[in-house]
């Protein structure tokens, strides 16, 4: 067993004012009844265009435990976990969603694992709740990912997960922007382990992951973690040039014997085909080149615009008390990047 330990629960939300006093309700029940202490949950608003930092600021005037962080645009649900992951101050991290798709009640479980020795305790989704088009998407690219990757990724892992300090302190090191941050945690190794967790239904609003926004993310997994698709052209060029060989010699074979003409047909077919093969992995070398010159202008992965934090400790809030306008103040800061 390891000693009692502090917690920070890391939350980034965006556009997510309906969801808000529910996940705050649930969080801090969660956070009341874990041992050792004090815990924290940091929370970033990643730019959001309705209420949301209005309502986390409201919160955190009445609870220390609570900090808002509001980024100065949406700069990605990515750069707004590895904000939160920049200003936790735990022994040990929780990386959840504020859809609450992501259980807080799972929280518990997730330490169970960690006193028993493991670093990365991550929630393995189970009993999805979307349409059966996204769950199948999400069936092939997590079994695609890991087929292609050249480390073992776990399956139907979502960013929910416990993660140690010492794996953080690794995490807060890398440098890169096009950011997987579940393939991050398992490439920087220590112990690991999944529970099932039941993935729930969204509490109010529409999901933020658009299909292009799901498929960047895609992108930035498989393009992250693996070389194949840069492979694959040099594999499929030799299974070209053999077949152009083997067509060859048919050609001057028929050309001897037959005294055939020559097929315009064929022709055709094969400069399109070789035509729509260069375009194809001339943008998969568009991709790594573009995530090359996206790495090279050493940019910020984000912004803060304010930070609100309590003084008062412990004081539970309600949807009633964040609806009412507050005269309290509130830690505010501007920082420059």
């Amino acid at each position: 067993m390891r000693e009692q330990l502090r917690l920070s629960i890391a939350v980034p939300v965006y556009n997510e004012e309906k969801t808000i006093p529910e996940l705050l309700r649930r969080t801090c029940s969660v956070v009341d009844k874990l041992p050792g202490g004090p815990h924290e949950i940091v929370i970033v608003d990643d730019g959001s265009l309705d209420r949301t930092f209005d309502l986390l600021s409201r919160a955190a005037a009445g609870d220390a435990r609570l900090r808002a962080i509001s980024l100065s645009r949406n700069f990605g649900h990515q750069a707004a976990i590895t904000a939160a992951l920049d200003h936790v101050s735990g022994d040990v991290v929780v990386i959840m969603d504020g859809d609450l798709q992501d259980p807080p009640e799972a929280i518990p479980r997730l330490i169970e694992e960690y006193q028993k020795g493991f670093d990365v305790v991550y929630g393995q989704r189970v009993g999805r709740k979307e349409n059966w088009l996204l769950r199948s998407c999400y069936y092939l690219f997590y079994r695609s990912l890991v087929l292609f990757s050249h480390i073992r990724m776990p399956l139907d892992a979502g960013d929910f997960a416990l993660v140690s300090g010492r794996v953080l302190q690794e995490l807060r090191r890398l440098p890169e922007h096009q950011r997987y941050l579940r393939g991050l945690r398992t490439w920087v190794g220590f112990r690991q382990i999944g529970v099932p967790v039941e993935r729930a239904q969204r509490l109010a609003g529409a999901s933020k992951y658009s299909f292009g926004k799901l498929f960047g993310l895609a992108f930035d997994g498989l393009f992250a973690f693996s070389v194949v698709p840069l492979r694959a052209a040099t594999a499929l060029g030799l299974l070209t040039t053999f077949l152009s060989l083997v067509f060859a010699a048919y050609s001057i074979y028929d050309k001897l014997f037959h005294q055939s003409p020559k097929g315009f047909t064929a022709l055709v077919i094969t400069v399109i085909f070789l035509s729509g093969v260069q375009l194809l992995f001339l943008g998969v070398i568009g991709e790594y080149l573009g995530r090359i010159y996206e790495e090279s202008k050493g940019r910020p992965h984000y912004i803060i615009d304010r930070i609100a934090r309590g003084r008062t400790p412990g004081l539970a809030v309600t949807s009633r008390q964040l609806e009412r306008p507050n005269s309290d103040e509130y830690a505010v800061r501007t920082l420059l990047s």
